[in-house]
């Protein structure tokens, strides 16, 4: 399979200017349609009964992605599944099992409490190798050029 810039130097050695040309027109027309997507990760919201109800309306009444929604309400796409498929986060109930999990975890953060980090092993130091004549470096300067 030959790449554009294969084909584009096959067009330079026939001395095929208006193959060329065009070519030229094509990528300046795909540069001045290409766009910068913005970052698909924001910085996430608290999920509340609210926002849960207001997940469900727009995979009711539209045809977005879980994904695009999302995107759009600034979540997780993880949550946008748990509020759909499991109809996670729709009360305000506190005895609600992902209440509860948050509600531990907040807890042991404010403690200072949770698993530890591991410790790391020490670095093994490569052994010096002795330096070979025949293995001379040498620093080139514009001079030797």
């Amino acid at each position: 399979m030959t790449t554009l810039k294969e084909f584009e130097e096959a067009l330079r050695e026939q001395g095929l200017q208006m193959a060329l040309a065009v070519l030229e027109r094509l990528r300046e027309r795909d540069r001045a349609k290409r766009s910068i997507a913005p970052a698909r990760r924001i910085t996430g919201r608290k999920m509340t009964p609210d926002l849960a109800r207001r997940i469900l309306e727009l995979h009711a009444e539209t045809s977005m992605t879980q994904q695009e929604i999302a995107f759009e309400l600034g979540v997780n796409q993880g949550r946008v599944n748990e509020v759909i498929k499991r109809g996670k986060w729709l009360t305000d109930d506190p005895a609600a099992p992902e209440a509860v999990a948050r509600d531990r975890a907040l807890d042991r953060a404010a403690k200072g409490r949770g698993t530890p980090p591991r410790p790391q092993a020490p670095r093994r130091k490569k052994p010096a190798e002795p330096a070979s004549p025949a293995r001379t470096t040498r620093q080139l300067s514009l001079g030797d050029f």
